[in-house]
């Protein structure tokens, strides 16, 4: 019993982490290279609402953006252990999607303080212009492909660097003298 509690929740940690992965590139933060600034000081209204708005906007519609990471949460879920792939899309048609949706609006308000903390009224008014013309709307209606292109080729380009850079951790920390009996320096 103590085993199966460690591996589940080993797995919804790493759902957590995946779904987060999702999201984030879902709102765009994965391509801009560094997560968001947290905003020191609490936005002004007006300005929390333009980034509010232009948060939604860019998610664009809120079914069609959490369903399009079913496939995604069903793959991550196969790679936590749950095989099966008829079991894993269960548990993410019951458990993981419906906890999404429940607070969709949670991850809306954090990404728009996030936006607020680092735009301008003006900015986000602008932005939210662009997302209101028709090229604005094809790339909101494009955004859950775009964020799994965006996750797809972040985990290429990690896995392509990974044997190198694995070897050169394991170099750095023999240098720093950190390994198994080793002094730190």
């Amino acid at each position: 019993m103590r085993i199966l509690r460690t591996c589940t929740s080993r797995h919804l940690r790493g759902a957590a982490v995946g779904v987060l992965l999702v999201l984030s590139a879902s709102s765009g933060t994965l391509a801009q290279g560094t997560p968001p600034a947290a905003p020191s000081a609490m936005p002004d209204p007006a300005t929390l609402k333009a980034a509010r708005e232009v948060v939604t906007q860019m998610q664009g519609d809120r079914t069609t953006t959490l369903n399009s990471m079913s496939g995604p949460m069903v793959a991550m879920m196969q790679q936590m252990g749950i095989k099966e792939q008829d079991r894993a899309q269960v548990l993410v048609q019951e458990v993981v999607l419906p906890m999404l949706t429940a607070r969709y609006d949670d991850l809306l308000d954090i990404q728009a303080r996030s936006f607020a903390g680092v735009l301008s009224k003006e900015d986000l008014q602008a932005i939210g212009a662009f997302y209101g013309t028709p090229a604005g709307k094809r790339l909101a209606a494009a955004q859950p492909q775009l964020a799994q292109a965006q996750l797809t080729g972040m985990t290429q380009w990690m896995g392509q660097m990974m044997p190198e850079m694995q070897t050169k951790l394991t170099q750095a920390i023999k240098a720093h003298g950190w390994g198994p009996g080793g002094k730190a320096k």
